[in-house]
This record gives structure tokens, C-alpha cells and sequence, in this order.
């Protein structure tokens, strides 16, 4: 398969915003690959060459990859540095230098998918001495037979910034069009989807099996599970109310969510993003390993970092010291965890996902030796009370938790879903004057004076579950510090885009439109009616939205949340329904 077949739709793909569009190109695109490309088509076109969890990435800076650019040019490196400078794409500068190249081949051949992904799987998998200089060998012989569009897509992807509007949903729905006939299905691939977090993987099997594939896909050992996630109500009433019967009640702790895998073979840990992140945590291995009596198991947990001295549970900043590249050691001493467990998922042979909550806490009760330094059972309470909930509540405020679940005891563990199964009950809530919320950065607008060379303030977004897209609630310049503002300036440069997102909306100009990927903790006085705003768009009254009022940021940015995990417009209505209860009472 040609890589020009690749490109060209991604160049389609790049110039419409309507969803049913990009997934009439993916499905197309789909159509016409090779079975045993699928999943390499898939792959190149999430802009990565494996699942998350494998942890290979190709990892390449624009500065790097500007090199090569250089060496395949005529043109200058202040003139690409200019045109890159101005497009804020180094995609779209190579494109206009490669039209003015300066090598060809000896012998002209046309790239080819495969050849593209091995290539970049060679240069993503080279390390040590001589790396360097061997990837941009590698980068240079990709660009020297590219055609200009060719080498607008093969560099976006391998500086991470592929930039075609689409997420797995989108992807799914393409795949369900391609392989089942209409995207209805798409919700029977989603739960193949999040049992194996593998996108690659459901589309060879939906392609080579169809539906009857798809009913295989199980939870394994090893493999990360896509995490459930709960909704948030403001009361413990509004939550016995959704739920109904008596509740489990536990502590919702201020920490880094694990899914920790233990086998023979060795003990895995993988993020709520799906990320390997064994490394990070060697005492969370040491402590599983002899506090867990299982053999092979799937367990979840929260990780909490905590005082050496004291114990007192730490915020979750102070948690985020772990993620380095180096001096992990170092830092697994300066913060030391304590893993609290709330669920298991698989135990020896048998998968429990379908099980009642309550009894999933039993079995994970009867595998767990507690060590009241470093691994715990997260605290709980069964009730019915409204009043011994809230009772509960200010206990997890008081012991430097962020709030409580409130989970179904009837529930199954649903993956990847966020349902009224399980609810967060956060202290602020309660409170109009203080609703946090993890919002999605999607622009900026230009700082003055003291900002000056800075952002001074940003739109965020909320998620749209139903429709994939971010949909803007408010503008935010307060609660940053300078240290805040300069490094969240470095981190959004990277994903600085020429226009806005296709799966954003927003009737507000910014300065500046980004990738929405960065995600901020909000806390605001109130939910209000916006004209400007895109959230919950019509819900209430015509032409109107959702805004924040007088937001302000916390200092948090949810390094461990995928945009997706971010507030969604459902949970903004239900919020502001709330709001208005509040105020009738």
C-alpha cells in the first residue's frame, strides 16, 4: 500500500471539521487497506506505532527533526525556521521545503506504508551511543524519496503532531462503517475496545471476524483495562436518590490511579491513561508482591503520596515527582506512596468485572494483607443515611481526602464507562461558590504587561461524550502563578495549532488555538446562561450555553487525565440542575 494513499486522506481529513465526514474518509481509507496493514494503518493514524501500554514512542523534537528537513532542502535553516515560525507546523514547513529539495535518490521509489512503519519503528526502538545520528540517517532517507505532501505527514508523526481532528471514538465509528456496515455498532467494538485498549488489535479482529470476533475480547492479565469512571452529584441524598438501596461510601483520595497486574512472570502497573508506569513505582511492586496472596490478579488501586515522617497523606503535586525520566530512585525515596485498593477485576482464571461490587470488595478483602504504612484497603462505610454519609464526608475531608464514591454495591465494573454507578462526592460541591472542574485547554489569548512573552489567560473546554467534541464553558486568568504560567507556556507550544480544533467549538477568538490535550483543575463560584459559550449549547434556552463564573485555577494540571476524562457537558447539567434545586430550597 502506498503511503501516498495514507496521506492523501489524512490531507482530506484535515481540511473538513464535520465528524461524519473524517469517518467517511476513515472508512474509505479502511476499505481499501490490507488486512495485514490494518492494524499499522490504525496505528499511524492514532499518530503512534503501538498501544500506549507497550511504552514505544518515537520521540522526536522538532529542533531533531528540522535537521533532516535541512538536509533533504535547498532551502536555508533560517528560512524553514521562518516558515515554521509562522505556521507554527513543522508538517507544513516541510512541505514547502521539500518542494524545493535538495537530494534525490539514485534510484526513485515510492514509499509504502510498511516501509514507513518499520522505518519508524527502527528509529522509535534505537537507543545509546550513535542513536542519534542513526535516526536521522533513517529520517533523511524517508524525506529524500517523500513527495512534499508525504513529508508533511511523515514528519507530523514522527514529532508526535499529527494533527487530523479525530479521537478512537471517531476511529471506531469508521471501523463499525467499514467492517459491520453501519456505525450503530459502534458500542459492541467500544467494549472490545476498552477490555483491551488496543485499537489495532479490534480492527484486525472485526475486519477478519466480524461480530462473532468481537464477542472473544477478555480481560487479561497484563493487558490494561480501560478504567470505569464515576459521575458527580452535590449531595448524598441526590446520590442515594440515582442509586437507590444502601451504598457503599469510600474516601476519594488525592492521588495517581493504578491498575496493577500481578502474574507470575512479574507484577505490571498501567495508569488511569493506560501508560506502563511500573518504573515509577517500584515500593507499589514491593508492597503488592508480598501484600496481595494472589497469583494472577487485576487490582485497582489509588496511590497517595505520603510524609515520611508523619504519614499525613501528601497532595497529588507532590506525587507527580515521580514521573521522571531519571533519578526515579531518588525521587521513590523523597516521596514515598501508600497504595490504597478498592477493586479487583480478575482473580486466578476468572474474570469478576460482572459481579456485584459488594462481592468484588469481599474477594479483594480476603487477598489483601494490609500494611498500615504502605498498603491499605481504602476506607469504606455501607449505608442508607443521607446524614451518616456526610458524616463520612467531613471524616475523608478531615483525613486529607478530596471527598468520597459512592458506589453501587449491585454494580458491575463497567470499562471505560462513566455511569451513575459510581459518584463523586467532593466537600466543594456541596458548596455553590466553590464546583471544581477538570477542564480541557483549548486557546489562549496573549499576556500583557507583567505576562508580557506569557499566555494571560485561557479557554477551556468541557467533553461532549455523545458527540466527541469540546465544547467551551469559560475563560480563565486567575490563580496562576509565574512559575505556572511559564511552564504551562512551554508545555501548550508544543501542541500549538494554526486554527481552531475540528472537535473544538467555540464561538469565542482567541489569540492562540492549541490540541486540547492539557487538562486544568477549575474551581468557580457558579454554573450561568452564556451567549458566548458552546457548553450544553440549547439545552435550557435557545442561543444559550453554560459558563463559569468567576473561575480560578487551583495549580492542578491533571497530568494523569486524558482530555477525554475531563468534565463533561452531562455533569455540567446535572450540576447546574442541582444549582437550581439549592437555590428553590
Amino acid at each position: 500500500m502506498k503511503y501516498s494513499v495514507l496521506a492523501d486522506a489524512y490531507e482530506r481529513m484535515e481540511h473538513t471539521s464535520k465528524r461524519l465526514e473524517l469517518t467517511e474518509i476513515l472508512s474509505d481509507l479502511f476499505k481499501i487497506t490490507p488486512l495485514g496493514l490494518l492494524a499499522r494503518v490504525v496505528y499511524l493514524t492514532q499518530g503512534k506505532l503501538y498501544p500506549d501500554f507497550y511504552g514505544i514512542e518515537i520521540g522526536i523534537a522538532d529542533k531533531f527533526a528540522m535537521k533532516a528537513i535541512l538536509e533533504t532542502s535547498l532551502l536555508s535553516s533560517k528560512e524553514i525556521q521562518e516558515e515554521y515560525r509562522r505556521s507554527g507546523d513543522l508538517g507544513t514547513a516541510a512541505f514547502r521545503a521539500l518542494n524545493m529539495k535538495a537530494q534525490y535518490p539514485l534510484i526513485s521509489k515510492e514509499l509504502t506504508v510498511d516501509g514507513v512503519y518499520e522505518t519508524l519503528d527502527t528509529m522509535a526502538r534505537s537507543s545509546g551511543v550513535g542513536a542519534g545520528a542513526f535516526k536521522l540517517r533513517r529520517m533523511t532517507s524517508l524525506l529524500s524519496y517523500a513527495e512534499p505532501n508525504e513529508a508533511k505527514y511523515l514528519i507530523r508523526t514522527i514529532t508526535g503532531k499529527l494533527r487530523l481532528g479525530i479521537a478512537d471514538y471517531t476511529l471506531l465509528d469508521a471501523l463499525s462503517a467499514a467492517y459491520l456496515g453501519d456505525t450503530a455498532f459502534r458500542k459492541r467494538l467500544e467494549v472490545a475496545y476498552n477490555l483491551s485498549s488496543d485499537l489495532g488489535l479490534v480492527a484486525r479482529v472485526v475486519a477478519e471476524h466480524g461480530l462473532k470476533g468481537l464477542r472473544k475480547f477478555r480481560a487479561k492479565v497484563g493487558t490494561p483495562i480501560r478504567p470505569m469512571l464515576a459521575e458527580r452529584l452535590a449531595s448524598a441524598t441526590e446520590a442515594l436518590d440515582k442509586i437507590g438501596e444502601r451504598v457503599a461510601a469510600e474516601y476519594k483520595l488525592d492521588g495517581e490511579r493504578l491498575q496493577i497486574h500481578i502474574q507470575p512472570g512479574g507484577l505490571r502497573i498501567f495508569s488511569r491513561r493506560l501508560e506502563n508506569v511500573t518504573n515509577h513505582f517500584p515500593d507499589v511492586v514491593r508492597v503488592c508482591r508480598h501484600g496481595l496472596r494472589s497469583k494472577k490478579a487485576i487490582v485497582e488501586g489509588e496511590a497517595v503520596a505520603i510524609d515520611r515522617e508523619t504519614g499525613k497523606l501528601l497532595p497529588f503535586q507532590e506525587l507527580m515527582h515521580r514521573r521522571r525520566k531519571y533519578g526515579v530512585t531518588e525521587a521513590v525515596e523523597q516521596y514515598p506512596t501508600c497504595v490504597f485498593l478498592f477493586d479487583m477485576l480478575y482473580l486466578e482464571g476468572r474474570n469478576l468485572m460482572a459481579l456485584p461490587y459488594l462481592q468484588r470488595r469481599k474477594t479483594l478483602q480476603a487477598e489483601v494483607r494490609e500494611n498500615q504504612q504502605r498498603l491499605k484497603l481504602v476506607d469504606q462505610i455501607v449505608s442508607d443515611s443521607p446524614g451518616e454519609i456526610e458524616d463520612f464526608l467531613d471524616r475523608a475531608i478531615s483525613a486529607g481526602s478530596e471527598g468520597l464514591v459512592i458506589k453501587d454495591l449491585r454494580g458491575s465494573y463497567r470499562a471505560g464507562a462513566r455511569e451513575f454507578l459510581w459518584i463523586k462526592l467532593k466537600k466543594e460541591y456541596r458548596d455553590e461558590l466553590s464546583d471544581t472542574l477538570d477542564l480541557v485547554v483549548v486557546g489562549a489569548i496573549h499576556g500583557k504587561g507583567r505576562r508580557a512573552g506569557w499566555y494571560g489567560s485561557f479557554l477551556l473546554a468541557v467533553y461532549d461524550h455523545e458527540k466527541d467534541t469540546f465544547e467551551s464553558i469559560t475563560k480563565v486568568g486567575t490563580g496562576f502563578s509565574d512559575d505556572q504560567l511559564s511552564s504551562l507556556y512551554e508545555s501548550l507550544e508544543g501542541i500549538r495549532i494554526a486554527r481552531k480544533h475540528p472537535r473544538v467549538r467555540s464561538r469565542m477568538q482567541v489569540d492562540v488555538w492549541f490540541e486540547p490535550k492539557v487538562v486544568l483543575e477549575v474551581v468557580g463560584s457558579e454554573i450561568t446562561l452564556s451567549p458566548i459559550h458552546t457548553s450544553n449549547l440549547n439545552s435550557i434556552r435557545k442561543g444559550m450555553g453554560f459558563a463559569i463564573r468567576f473561575p480560578k485555577f487551583v495549580g492542578k494540571q491533571r497530568h494523569d487525565k486524558r482530555p477525554e476524562d475531563a468534565t463533561t457537558t452531562f455533569q455540567i447539567s446535572e450540576l447546574y440542575l442541582s444549582q437550581l434545586k439549592r437555590i428553590k430550597s
